[in-house]
């Protein structure tokens, strides 16, 4: 986008905000639809906690995509868009009983995260639905060696929360069916925001193998495995993207290694790639007010880490453009700071750029997933507004700006 263009949206919407790209979102999904079109049950649940934006929603829905909720307001908000029955995967953790019945009533895809859920699943709900999910953590460590693209993945399932132990899941689906159960799912994450062709391929082997054991010593009908979520997407300008039809190709072999072989030919795969759907297809959009020259050159914006937290609690790199001077030598070290009472209140440190100028307009890229969404209001900071850049060229507002009446309207002072 050209700086004109911003400053056309800019001078109808004040920074800071969040923009999406319709065209973007439109072309990945289709993508990952045309990935795994092998497949025929295939469906993308996308996790509606990267992006729980109606607009946004809407979009992914008439691409084909269902959604996965983890709260009963993300159920709330996925019903008031029109997803229903099987088009919503429900699958929270410590989950409070109200929750799972709105999901029941809603026609959910009950995704249950560890053994005990059993039990109180049928006391809320007086009986287990006949299709029912199971999250499978393996334990230890989950490790691939160097990828085609250099990056090795490594993570630690067993210090994760979630998900039944493989003993447990036997136990657990011999139990489920002995309660009523009959239409079975597996569902698993092992690791996050994956920069490798194999992971993808490397989990599914590892589901498609405990699918048939499962169904072999159960007798189980096991009618999907949800792959869950993983694909990552490259925030840095020299990291290599995945190839979203190597992977899919990838899941087909092993598909067709394990599965079909089994006799389990028509299973469904499922996916919840929110990172990968909606990441690179947004950003934040926010104005340079301030520049402090002390022990170090800060440039201060009006953003702040109340509308991207990824930077200040991971520690996550953003690529930032200054709109209008992509072309210009980033010759100048900055750290890049928000207004919060916070020092970890910082969108890049030491942060290569061109020049940056009183108002102009910096662009941080890839807010697209986990962006607006984990945002929060310390220090009285209000949520931005979310605008949508429409295939045509048009920018339409999803989510207006908060303001102070919104900030102050659950507040009893009397």
């Amino acid at each position: 986008m050209t700086l004109p263009q911003l400053q056309e949206i800019t001078a109808r919407y004040p920074t800071p905000f969040h923009l999406y790209d319709e065209k973007g979102i439109r072309e990945t999904a289709r993508r990952l639809k045309s990935a795994f079109a092998w497949n025929s049950g295939f469906k993308e649940y996308f996790a509606v906690k990267a992006t729980p934006t109606p607009g946004i929603l809407k979009i992914l829905q008439e691409e084909g995509c269902g959604v996965d909720c983890s709260s009963l307001t993300e159920l709330i908000l996925s019903d008031k868009c029109g997803f229903e029955g099987h088009d919503i995967m429900f699958s929270s953790n410590e989950t409070p009983a109200c929750e799972y019945a709105l999901a029941e009533e809603l026609g959910a895809v009950i995704n249950l995260d560890d053994f005990t859920h059993i039990d109180f699943l049928k006391g809320t709900l007086g009986y287990i639905p006949e299709t029912i999910s199971c999250r499978f953590n393996p334990g230890g460590v989950f490790q691939l060696g160097e990828s085609k693209e250099g990056f090795q993945v490594m993570d630690t399932p067993g210090d994760s929360k979630y998900g039944f132990t493989r003993d447990q899941l036997f136990e657990g689906f011999k139990k489920l069916k002995a309660m009523g159960a009959k239409r079975f799912g597996i569902h698993a994450f092992l690791a996050s925001n994956t920069l490798s062709n194999d992971y993808y391929p490397a989990l599914a082997g590892i589901l498609f193998q405990l699918a048939a054991d499962l169904e072999k010593e159960t007798g189980c009908d096991v009618c999907f495995i949800n792959l869950s979520g993983g694909v990552g997407i490259p925030y840095r300008p020299d990291q290599e993207e995945n190839d979203i039809a190597v992977i899919g190709e990838g899941v087909r072999e092993q598909f067709e290694k394990i599965l079909v072989p089994a006799g389990m030919g028509d299973v469904a795969i499922y996916t919840e790639l929110g990172r990968y759907m909606l990441g690179p297809n947004g950003c934040l959009v926010t104005k340079a007010l301030h520049f402090k020259h002390t022990y170090k050159e800060y440039v201060g914006v009006d953003a702040c880490a109340a509308n991207l937290m990824r930077p200040a609690i991971y520690g996550a790199y953003h690529h930032i453009t200054v709109s209008g001077k992509e072309d210009k030598p980033c010759d100048h070290i900055y750290d890049v700071v928000g207004s919060l009472c916070e020092n970890s209140d910082k969108f890049a440190i030491d942060r290569a750029l061109p020049q940056v100028e009183l108002e102009d307009l910096l662009v941080i890229h890839d807010t697209g997933a986990h962006g607006f969404s984990m945002g929060y209001n310390y220090n009285g900071k209000l949520r931005s507004a979310e605008l949508l850049l429409r295939e045509d060229g048009s920018v339409k507002l999803l989510r207006r700006a908060e303001t102070p009446e919104d900030y102050f309207s659950t507040m009893i002072f009397a």
